[in-house]
């Protein structure tokens, strides 16, 4: 299998390595050291050898930081995490703070005066590092960059060693453009944002460019790397010896110089008196830093790679589209052994994941989960990102609800879904809350749009039917999700949080809004859907974007109170059962297929 449930950290791991810490700093001359969760390339997920607010709390959480002082310490997460948090770490040695409501810039702001905080310039962007300098300022404290990581000196030979899966081709015909196409619009981009050359340091941006794929960084198959990419198209490709087959220098071609990582520092002393376009919401300060030293002059905008990695094109979008239509047979196997086998033998959430990952390895084509599978029995399924260890397996139990959030990385497309399931006969309340989650589900699927709008405009759509009853979800509604890379890609979004990024055609999203009963049980329903270019509504005076829809697996009809839905709510759930069956029903057994026939079956 290829998701552990196993815990890798503990909370000994404060009262072990803070006094390791502590003592590397002080031989630095430093009071505090922050520890972001983001590594050098500003992950979410992260190899090992990168973890290291794991290293030094137990937390494991995809978000969060750290500050340590010299007397005391915190770790900062985010309400996805709040019971996690509290049973990785232990509090006799970090204060366990909200990532989001005050963060570590309220904590640096009650630092002592004087007091002087190191980071690593490699692991904090520059538009973040902004932030904490004048929280640190505003207490009187300094921040200061170290050359090296007192954590790393810390953690020392126990460390992991750094990932060097190979990096391989990725194949036109999964892509739709060739690397060289790429190049040459990214190129000229570059130009009109008026730079000699970009600089690039997002992993899922070097494989969206260069058109190859890895295996670094955990679910998703990305390459740590770098590259320089100039305005004419030719670019450096620094990367590992270690990960570079016989074949890649042939798939990049001759405009592509493939550079051993240890040499982007003279690499980027070589841009002296160039215009050089980076991130500074994304490329850490590091790289700042060393192209001011050198000289040059920088331009700092979005990754060029961004928004056209985001808005996917035809065989991008077709691509997934098939990947869907496979993983969804994959996941209606799975929900009809929850509907019969599971409902008397009442697995645990560990034997739900694992079937739920053997049917999508019995498609013969999975690469690898996109994340590790959410799978929340009871209460366990009222924390939106629970994952299953073996100390807190719960089993199935009737008169519950059962929530799985999974998905699978495909050469053709990512995918991403969440269903909610009820394990005997839901209440009238289990199926109350369904609905009104349904309903805000329904909005943001039917939803038109013109262009120029954001998520940010859309979200309240998704949870204005719990609004109105007095309820809400305490995570966004929709991320982006990458073509064969990452489950989580920006800078398209859909959340309460102000994003200022438009919704574009080929953007994929997902939509999930949830409800969550702390200690009884959760309920989200999540299909990942693509922006549709804008048309004309009939009647109407301005062409307006839409959604179609990607995933389909039917919903569990048990849950929902047809009398709460509109007419067009149930029209739009019996054409969307209709689609499911007539997508999916070919690849299944008669069995299977008899059963998802009832299941989508108008209401």
């Amino acid at each position: 299998m290829r998701q552990t449930f196993d815990e890798t950290t503990d909370p000994s791991f404060g009262a072990r390595h803070l006094p390791l810490v502590r003592a590397r700093m002080a031989e630095q001359g430093l009071d505090g050291l922050l520890v972001p969760h983001e590594d050098e390339h500003q992950n979410e997920y992260l190899p090992a050898a990168n973890d290291r607010l794991a290293w030094i709390s137990g937390f494991t959480g995809s978000a969060g930081a750290g500050v340590v002082m010299r007397d005391r310490a915190a770790v900062f997460a985010d309400g996805r995490y709040t019971v996690q948090v509290k049973a990785q770490v232990d509090p006799a040695h970090f204060e366990i703070l909200d990532l989001v409501e005050g963060g570590v810039p309220a904590y640096l702001e009650r630092a002592p005066q004087g007091a002087v905080i190191g980071y690593d310039p490699r692991l904090h962007s520059p538009d973040s590092l902004a932030t904490l300098k004048r929280a640190a300022g505003r207490a009187g404290a300094v921040l200061k960059p170290v050359d090296v990581n007192p954590l790393d000196q810390a953690w020392g030979e126990a460390r992991p060693q750094q990932p060097q899966a190979p990096v391989v081709a990725h194949e036109d015909r999964y892509t739709g453009e060739t690397s060289a196409s790429k190049r040459a619009r990214i190129g000229a981009a570059v130009a009109a944002a008026g730079a000699d050359a970009a600089v690039l340091t997002a992993p899922s941006s070097i494989a969206w460019l260069f058109n190859v794929r890895g295996g670094d960084v955990i679910r998703s198959p990305l390459p740590l790397g770098q590259a320089i990419l100039r305005a004419d198209g030719t670019a450096t490709l620094f990367l590992d010896p270690a990960k570079v087959g016989n074949d890649l220098p042939a798939w990049l071609g001759d405009a592509v110089d493939l550079k051993a990582t240890d040499t982007l520092e003279a690499a980027l002393e070589g841009l002296a008196g160039r215009k050089v376009l980076i991130d500074p919401a994304q490329s850490s300060a590091w790289y700042f830093d060393r192209l001011e030293a050198a000289g040059a002059s920088i331009v700092r905008a979005m990754d060029p790679c961004a928004l056209p990695r985001a808005a996917k094109n035809p065989v991008e979008i077709e691509g997934t589209r098939q990947a869907h239509i496979r993983d969804g047979a994959a996941l209606t196997r799975f929900l009809h052994w929850i509907d019969t086998v599971a409902q008397s033998t009442l697995p645990d959430e560990r034997e739900i994941a694992e079937a739920l990952e053997r049917f999508r390895e019995q498609t013969g084509a999975l690469k690898d989960l996109s994340f590790d599978t959410i799978a929340g029995a009871g209460p366990n399924g009222a924390l939106p990102h629970y994952k299953p260890v073996t100390r807190t397996l719960r089993r199935m139990e009737k008169g519950s609800l059962l929530l799985v959030d999974g998905g699978g990385q495909y050469l053709d497309g990512t995918t991403d879904v969440t269903r909610t399931m009820a394990v005997g006969q839901p209440s009238a309340d289990q199926r109350r809350m369904f609905t009104l989650v349904l309903k805000g589900h329904i909005a943001m699927a039917t939803v038109r749009f013109p262009e120029g709008t954001t998520g940010h405009q859309l979200d309240a759509l998704a949870r204005l039917p719990m609004w109105m009853q007095g309820f809400d979800y305490d995570h966004g509604t929709g991320h982006g999700v990458g073509s064969y890379l990452g489950v989580h890609e920006g800078p398209q979004r859909i959340a309460k949080a102000v994003n200022t990024q438009p919704l574009l055609t080929g953007m994929i999203l997902s939509n999930e809004p949830g409800y969550y009963r702390e200690g009884h049980w959760g309920i989200r329903i999540e299909t990942l859907q693509v922006v549709t270019s804008p048309d004309p509504i009939p009647g109407g005076e301005r062409p307006m974007h839409g959604f179609e829809q990607l995933t389909f697996a039917p919903l569990d009809r048990s849950l929902i109170d047809v009398d709460l839905l509109t007419p067009d709510e149930r029209t739009y759930v019996d054409a969307y059962h209709a689609l499911t069956l007539a997508k999916v029903g070919a690849l299944l057994d008669d069995q299977v297929r008899d059963w998802l026939t009832v299941q989508c079956a108008p209401l």
